[in-house]
């Protein structure tokens, strides 16, 4: 097994404690925090004026050249000023180092505020939770999960492992899975829908398939069917993020979610849409672990089928 570099880390102080491995030797200190942090120039320019980087305890030169085994120290934690009111909510955490927080997102939650209002989501409580631990940095999340999808969702801690996800994401090295339960039974037990995601002209809220639309590709796999109820359970997973992608994909091929009355589907007994992001994995970026968090679901329809998680 590989052993990994130690990375300490105490937020009371506000830095932690990176090894210069193989893999960063012969970078600059400017190439170091742009090509393995991807930190965006506000953020790069709050380093340099804030000296938020030393190299084996020494403020040095930007242009210096880091050598493998150097020690490089990141001052993380700093407070930051942010408007997210703190909503005090029980929050079911699966996953927490120092880095990111994932947690089980209940359906009728939103993700993040639509308005100044809006103070009831989990962005919100992203931020209470911060707070009661000694936090006092922005909570960000990665992705978003829609109102009545339930399931893992990422939030980071600080400003570069914002900036590092964004990209693990981006470069589609953020693997989400989900299962729905769809309306009608599939004809093959697996497949992949490949097709671009647009605006619908004459609903704002909606999405359709669409020509001119974003690539868009998601994954599918059927978990078992239900032919007295002409259901399917079925797991998906996402190349792309569009909005609405499962339902919007699911639907253009005949099989709704069921309750996704928005994309044709019907409910059953007060049911929202039956869409629960089930695993998220990835390789942390920081500690060079894999790590691959299941998040359990409480939705009505899918309570038989846990045991597929």
């Amino acid at each position: 097994m590989k052993e990994k570099d130690e990375i300490s880390v105490n937020v009371q102080s506000e830095w932690v404690t990176i090894p210069i491995t193989k893999q960063d030797n012969q970078l600059t200190i400017e190439e170091y925090l742009k090509e393995k942090w991807h930190l965006p120039k506000k953020t790069l320019h709050l380093f340099r004026m804030n000296k938020s980087i030393k190299i084996n305890g020494e403020t040095l030169s930007w242009n210096y050249v880091l050598q493998e085994g150097d020690k490089a120290d990141l001052h993380l934690y700093s407070p930051e000023e942010h408007t997210i009111k703190p909503y005090p909510l029980q929050l079911e955490i699966l996953y927490e180092d120092p880095h990111v927080l994932i947690i089980n997102k209940p359906q009728g939650l939103d993700t993040h505020p639509s308005s100044p209002e809006d103070t009831k989501t989990l962005l919100n409580a992203a931020a209470y939770y911060f707070s009661k631990q000694g936090l006092y940095t922005k909570p960000r999340h990665v992705h978003r999960l829609d109102r009545d999808t339930s399931g893992a969702i990422l939030f980071t801690k600080h400003r570069i492992a914002s900036s590092v996800f964004d990209q693990l994401l981006a470069q589609r090295k953020i693997k989400r899975s989900y299962v729905a339960l769809a309306h009608g039974l599939f004809a093959r037990k697996q497949g992949t829908i490949s097709e671009p995601i647009g605006k619908d002209r004459h609903h704002s809220t909606r999405r359709r398939v669409s020509k001119s639309g974003q690539a868009a590709v998601t994954h599918f796999q059927v978990l078992t069917q239900n032919k007295s109820k002409n259901e399917t359970l079925v797991s998906l997973m996402l190349e792309s993020g569009r909005t609405h992608q499962i339902r919007v994909h699911l639907s253009f091929i005949g099989h709704p979610l069921i309750g996704d009355t928005l994309y044709g589907g019907r409910k059953q007994s007060g049911q929202q849409q039956a869409l629960h992001a089930f695993k998220l994995a990835f390789w942390h970026p920081f500690t060079d672990e894999h790590i691959c968090i299941t998040a359990k679901t409480n939705q009505a329809p899918l309570i038989p089928y846990n045991q597929y998680f």
